[in-house]
């Protein structure tokens, strides 16, 4: 297993196996009303187009920065693509903004792209109670309640959302979706694991967890238990039919990648991240088995080749955004 500031150096989000202020709270017309005690704390502009929401958040009682890459034209509203960073929460350097060119890719594109920074190892759920080292977590409430009218009012967006995550957050961007219906049009999950209450996926939401510090239970409950299978995707996977669904993973051999380094990747590195792979692949065929027993539609992107890292990641975002941006109208 490599220890945390291995994993933050090397840039790989991994489990061992996300105008001045005053005139950005003029809402539309149309928007929905923040839930009471939610709203912008003060916003950093910090270009135009490069802009940060600092968002409080009424059920962890704390101030949320969110990073915002606003739309080329805003002179009409726009969608809303919420894209998390993984296991380190975007609080290390393994996150979309410094390990992709997420930036350049949304430049000339009329999204609104939203992406908070925080939760790292919470899985971006809310847990049953306080954890001692990882602290309070409620991310499904703010994400799905409280973060979405802030959005909509702040930004002038027009409420159509899709949302993406990879590794860690991969699994959790189905559970939010199956927690908040309608809520978003499209969800794509790249190398994630749906299957949280049973392995590989339980194993892999306790070394997640672990990783940082938390005591597991205090998440969802004791292992196994209900608050496990109300958060394992496949388990409900009926409640994301009908959503524009897009799944990828790789299938834990170097490829492309790996060959760009010219030899020069670590080889207990490759080990690790090739091995996570293969296990989020196990998830992916699961997945899929299921959807077609149910009669789900999605997309799935699988390949022999992929490791668990970024450069694959990136590829997924660029292989799913026509899809999700269908879904949106963006």
């Amino acid at each position: 297993m490599l220890d945390m500031p291995a994993i933050r150096r090397r840039g790989a989000t991994i489990a061992a196996a996300l105008f001045a202020a005053a005139s950005l709270l003029t809402a539309p017309a149309a928007a929905e009303p923040a839930p009471a005690g939610a709203y912008v704390d003060h916003v950093e502009e910090r270009t135009a187009r490069d802009w940060v929401l600092h968002v409080y958040s009424p059920s962890m009682d704390r101030v949320i920065p969110v990073e915002v890459i606003r739309p080329a034209d805003t002179s009409v509203a726009r969608p809303t693509f919420y894209l998390l960073n993984g296991a380190g929460g975007g609080e290390d350097a393994a996150n979309w903004r410094e390990q992709t060119d997420v930036r350049e890719f949304f430049d000339g594109r009329n999204v609104n792209v939203v992406t908070p920074v925080g939760g790292a190892f919470s899985y971006y759920t809310d847990w049953v109670r306080d954890d001692p080292k990882l602290g309070r977590h409620r991310w499904a409430t703010f994400l799905t309640s409280e973060l979405p009218p802030v959005v909509d009012a702040a930004l002038g967006a027009d409420g159509r959302n899709a949302v993406a995550g990879m590794s860690m957050s991969g699994s959790s961007v189905l559970a939010l979706a199956q927690q908040a219906p309608g809520l978003y049009e499209a969800v794509a999950s790249y190398s994630g694991c749906a299957q949280t209450s049973s392995d590989p996926g339980r194993s892999y939401v306790e070394a997640v967890v672990t990783i940082g510090g938390g005591d597991v239970e205090n998440m969802w409950g004791p292992i196994g238990g209900p608050g496990w299978m109300a958060n394992d995707a496949a388990l409900n996977a009926e409640k994301l039919r009908g959503t524009t669904l897009y799944i990828s993973s790789g299938g834990g051999l170097p490829g492309p990648h790996e060959a760009a380094l010219g030899g020069q990747v670590d080889p207990v590195d490759l080990l690790v991240l090739g091995s996570i792979e293969a296990a989020t692949a196990q998830c992916t065929e699961r997945l899929r088995r299921t959807f077609d027993e149910l009669g789900i539609e999605a997309t799935f992107s699988t390949a022999v080749e992929g490791t668990h890292s970024w450069g694959y990641w990136q590829d997924a975002l660029h292989e799913s955004w026509p899809i999700l941006e269908e879904a949106i109208g963006a």
